[in-house]
């Protein structure tokens, strides 16, 4: 019907209205994990829960949450073209949304799996936990190195059938793109490991 897509914008400002989501790093914060850890202490202790309970590296989730989102909260793919003289926006070409850009299907999927019915996409936290559930779950099916970053990156992207497949083989974008991830997120390693203020405090300096 033609009057729910135009209610459904009305609606969706509605909800915005009574809620917010966190506002994007600056760059500046962004090219640092030091800085951008210490500014953000909340996800400094997501990222190490999720290293904890998953084994997947910090470093290797910021990296996936810098490709995938930049940071943002809310974000969504492109629309495609609009409808009806361009008054009804089109539809986003995929239901990937938020930090870790997860698919409506597979983020109901890790849901199920993991009892968090409550979680959400455009949550930090939930995110990053996800990322280890997928990095955790799909790598040991696979079987790859918990740094084989560039794998890993991989897997998240085509999933592990995908993976096993070597659907990826004919997509030179995405080989270089697991490039970057991979280069980014040992990046993000060395610049937490070295971070002093990220180091956990002694107690008066006798513990």
């Amino acid at each position: 019907m033609v009057w729910k897509r135009l209610l459904a914008p009305l609606l969706a400002l509605a909800v915005s209205a009574c809620s917010t989501v966190a506002p994007r790093p600056a760059n500046s914060e962004i090219a640092d994990a030091c800085l951008l850890l210490q500014r953000n202490r909340d996800w400094h202790d997501a990222l190490r829960e999720t290293a904890r309970n998953w084994g997947a590296p910090m470093g290797f989730q910021l990296a996936v949450i810098k490709q995938e989102s930049s940071f943002t909260a809310d974000a969504r793919p492109p629309r495609g073209e609009a409808e009806w003289f361009g008054l009804v926006q089109g539809d986003y070409i995929s239901s990937a949304m938020g930090y870790s850009q997860a698919l409506e299907g597979t983020w109901k999927m890790y849901q199920e799996k993991t009892g968090r019915w409550n979680a959400s996409r455009t949550s930090f936290r939930d995110a990053s936990d996800f990322i280890g559930w997928y990095f955790n779950t799909n790598g040991q099916r696979v079987g790859v190195d918990q740094y084989d970053y560039r794998a890993h990156y991989l897997i998240y992207h085509e999933g592990a059938t995908g993976y096993m497949k070597g659907s990826w083989k004919s997509k030179a974008w995405l080989v270089e793109v697991a490039g970057r991830v991979a280069a980014q997120a040992a990046r993000y390693e060395s610049q937490i490991s070295s971070c002093p203020a990220l180091k956990p405090q002694k107690f008066l300096g006798l513990f």
